[in-house]
């Protein structure tokens, strides 16, 4: 309701809203800190869903559409993140859109399509707060096909077994396990939000977007970091995007490159479980890379580190499952 989609008007609404406004602050901070606690919540109920394998068959529509949920998320949160037109938000959208501009053919039109002109002005604000507003709509509506999608063949359990015997129903007993979960996780934003409401957040971007100062080092979100990694780890523009759509993709194939596996939980299968715990601390470590300045030998860690992530998706999953079903063929 305050705030103003304009480069003139954006950022001074912004420091409205956040000294001005009657607990204006706590309703951003809310926003913003309820965002990186929605990304968390998502990516830990991705690698359980990794380790106990729920993307396996017969619920891979049910995993693909988690996926597409999670890049709407993403594409939501990138165009919040420029709306307060700080220095780190004018500076991210220049650089994350000028990379579209270097696809070859299409690139240059799309890149005029997204800023409504030829650089970051008033329409390209006006254009990213309307998708900011109408995504989570979409992203409600995929939700519920998501939901739709686990209740026509159930949730999976943390053995892996298959059975219709002896199922738990919703109804007390996680409703009442879900809900204890949502308190902790509200309890503890809420501390957040009275303690430290810009913990997540970055200094520079308190000061007004200039497009004449460049930031010594630019930082997206920390949900982004992995990545921002990934895309700067290859010097070649194009290269680049194309790495990242892949990084992207690759695990839209999870279900596919790893459907041979006989057993759906990652319990009872040790070389599956170590390859999913180096899966997770790598992207930790990709996302910490993400965070730091490109600079040596910090630029070839995080190539070393996004050759880690494809080798496992595409080499190491795949054999632990393969490895498995040969011990089990074995006996």
């Amino acid at each position: 309701m305050f705030y103003d989609a304009n480069v003139l008007y954006a950022f001074d609404s912004i420091m409205y809203i956040n000294n001005e406004l009657y607990y204006g602050w706590y309703l951003r901070a809310l926003h913003a800190n309820g965002a990186s606690w929605f990304f968390i919540c998502v990516y830990l109920h991705m690698f359980r869903g990794i380790y106990y394998g729920s993307y396996l068959y017969p619920r891979q529509l049910l995993w693909i559409t988690g996926v597409i949920i999670w890049l709407l998320m993403i594409a939501t949160a990138f165009l919040g993140y420029v709306l307060p037109w700080g220095q780190m938000s004018f500076w991210a959208a220049m650089v994350i859109t000028s990379l579209i501009g270097s696809l070859p053919l299409i690139g240059t039109d799309i890149i005029y399509l997204l800023w409504g002109g030829f650089t970051i002005e008033n329409a390209t604000l006006h254009r990213f707060y309307t998708l900011h507003f109408l995504l989570p709509f979409i992203i409600l509506a995929i939700s519920i096909i998501h939901i739709l999608l686990l209740h026509e063949f159930g949730s999976s359990n943390p053995l892996g077994i298959a059975t219709n015997l002896d199922n738990t129903s919703l109804v007390p007993y996680y409703v009442i396990k879900d809900f204890y979960a949502i308190i902790l996780v509200l309890v503890y934003m809420l501390y957040l939000l009275f303690k430290s409401p810009d913990l997540f957040g970055h200094t520079v971007n308190y000061i007004l977007a200039n497009f004449l100062v460049t930031p010594a080092h630019i930082v997206p979100e920390w949900y982004f970091l992995p990545l921002y990694a990934v895309l700067r780890s290859v010097t070649n523009k194009i290269l680049g995007i194309v790495i990242t759509a892949l990084f992207l993709i690759s695990l839209f194939f999870f279900p596919y490159l790893n459907k041979h596996a006989i057993q759906r939980s990652g319990t009872f299968k040790p070389a599956y479980k170590f390859v999913f715990w180096f899966f997770f601390f790598n992207c930790i470590f990709l996302g910490w890379i993400g965070s730091l300045p490109v600079i040596e030998p910090y630029i070839f860690l995080g190539q070393v580190s996004t050759f880690i992530y494809f080798f496992l998706i595409w080499v190491c999953f795949p054999l632990a499952n393969g490895l498995q079903r040969l011990v089990y063929d074995t006996y």
